[in-house]
């Protein structure tokens, strides 16, 4: 068994996301970076040439005003990944799709032809949109509530691997010769019949080098914690103390073992702020400059987001914060719930939440470089986590990592130096999953049983 080591994914953030107010200010940025194909293939290069497992492209389908900058306008994932796939060659492309707004043989042929064009190295990140606007873009009135869309999630994940197991890995011989293009005993309709999806197939398309793409997921709630549990193989999360990182890693393992699952084949992948200088003191220095360049009117408005972007600009800031949690039910309800709860426990006025979750931005991996790869070596060795998500906006703050910190972690064989795989999940450590026609044929081979009838 190889030696584990930190998985490492960079998201491309372009002009800024959530409170990243001033991040399109940057000269080093272009100010329509995050539709700048140039700039997203400079940075996917860059994270390759570090060794990067993955680049990551976070993506929603409801804006407003008040939307972070690089949410106002930005590439559609898929379509990006895509052509990053033809300018790199090892590096993960995992992207952004709502199971929620996508029927599953659409978005399971989009993922799988990613999956093609970069000769395995696609990865899906499962969302089922927190943005309740989202229903009015696609002919609803109202957003789907929570058991709804995990239901849904649920499901149409398991019809896309459905879907992509269409073909076995043999099905196309393409031998001259015989004339034989293809065999058809190797080509298997779905014929899924489920509570929110009914999907014939066969996908059109064959099976892929790394059998299927990478599922990833993020979600807090009870809802999210049980759907990674149950079908992700890669988790992004946020974790602001070790003890906190520790915790969630354990529970989600526990969780997926309940569930019949290999633990070691769930990797946690918590999205980090870096702030690297020479010394501790000016990083830190750094990193007050930054929070103290935020925007209040900016951070109230995006306030909004979790709640519905309800508008809190209409309240008294100096009153208690209002009672509006009921909002987030069908939006981002668990980090709802967190910020009501914050406000009541400490009988916080809405200027003092504003202020508080602008200060709570503050970031465990914050240094010297010396210091940085120690945290995130503890961090790792302490079971807090299985790689980082490195944000990604400035180029030069991105090689203040790349090349100070990575070079300190390699040296002490917490990275790999170099790539072990063509594809994704060979660089995550991730099994090829089994076609599930070919595993049934084999198991009655050896049992000298027929063939079964797989239940979609």
């Amino acid at each position: 068994m190889s030696r584990r080591t930190l998985k490492l994914g960079a998201v491309l953030l372009g002009v800024g996301g959530p409170g990243q107010h001033n991040t399109w200010l940057n000269p080093e940025i272009p100010a329509d970076a995050s539709v700048d194909i140039d700039w997203y293939i400079a940075r996917a290069k860059e994270a390759e040439a570090a060794k990067f497992d993955l680049v990551f492209i976070v993506d929603s389908q409801f804006i407003t005003e008040n939307s972070p900058h690089h949410y106002l306008s930005r590439l559609e994932p898929l379509t990006l990944l895509s052509a990053l796939a033809v300018h790199t060659r090892h590096i993960g492309l995992v992207g952004t799709a709502t199971t929620s707004y996508n029927e599953p043989f659409n978005l399971a042929r989009r993922l799988y032809s990613l999956d093609h064009i970069s000769r395995g190295r696609a990865g899906w990140n499962v969302v089922t949109s927190g943005d309740a606007g989202t229903a009015g873009n696609y002919s609803r009135d109202e957003h789907y509530d929570y058991a709804t869309r995990y239901g849904r999630a649920h499901e149409h994940v398991r019809v896309a691997q459905g879907l992509w197991d269409s073909y076995e890995a043999d099905a196309f011989p393409r031998d001259r010769e015989s004339n034989t293009f293809f065999d058809p005993s190797k080509q298997h309709a779905l014929n899924h019949k489920g509570e929110h999806f009914s999907v014939v197939g066969p996908l059109n398309l064959e099976r892929s080098p790394q059998g299927q793409p990478v599922i990833f997921q993020a979600g807090d709630s009870e809802e999210g914690r049980d759907l990674g549990a149950a079908i992700a193989e890669v988790i992004f999360t946020h974790a602001p103390t070790l003890e906190k990182a520790q915790a969630f890693r354990t529970e989600l393992r526990e969780r997926a073992a309940a569930k019949g699952r290999d633990p070691e084949h769930v990797l946690i992948l918590p999205g980090i702020g870096l702030i690297i200088a020479d010394t501790d003191e000016e990083a830190r220095a750094k990193e007050d400059a930054r929070l103290g360049a935020k925007s209040f009117d900016r951070a109230l408005k995006e306030l909004g987001r979790p709640f519905g972007w309800h508008d809190f600009t209409q309240y008294d800031l100096d009153a208690p914060f209002p009672d509006v949690a009921h909002l987030g039910e069908r939006s981002f309800r668990t980090q709802a719930e967190g910020i009501t709860k914050l406000a009541k426990d400490n009988a916080f006025t809405l200027r003092q939440v504003v202020e508080h979750l602008s200060a709570a931005g503050r970031s465990p991996f914050v240094g010297s470089p010396e210091t940085v790869a120690d945290t995130i070596q503890l961090w790792f060795e302490q079971g807090g986590l299985d790689g980082l998500n490195v944000m990604v906006n400035a180029p030069s703050e991105f090689a203040l990592f790349t090349e100070k910190v990575l070079p300190i972690l390699r040296e002490r064989g917490v990275v790999r130096s170099e790539y072990e795989s063509t594809t994704l999940r060979g660089n995550l450590g991730l099994p090829i999953p089994a076609n599930r026609h070919t595993a049934a044929r084999e198991h009655a081979v050896q049992a000298d049983e027929p063939t079964p009838a797989l239940v979609p």
